[in-house]
């Protein structure tokens, strides 16, 4: 499965200039294992896991981290234009 979930990472982020990182598209929110609403943030896919960075604006930066093995489903959630 972690080649699909790669494709659905994909398909709601794009690639940061001159890193490995990808930010989440405009629009679009991401919800890993039925928890968390990622409404922004910063993805990095690793070989062994996924992270998920929020800015933490006025707020302390918060790292999420993800085994790929124990991802069980991905949502997107966009607004229809």
């Amino acid at each position: 499965m972690k080649k699909t979930w790669e494709k659905i990472f994909e398909y709601a982020s794009m690639p940061v200039q001159g890193t490995m990182s990808r930010r989440l598209r405009k629009g679009v929110s991401l919800q890993i294992n039925e928890g968390k609403v990622f409404e922004t943030g910063v993805l990095f896919l690793d070989e062994g896991f996924v992270r998920i960075t929020e800015d933490g604006n006025k707020q302390p930066t918060i790292n999420s981290y993800y085994d790929w093995t124990k991802i069980s489903s991905i949502r997107t959630l966009s607004v229809k234009e």
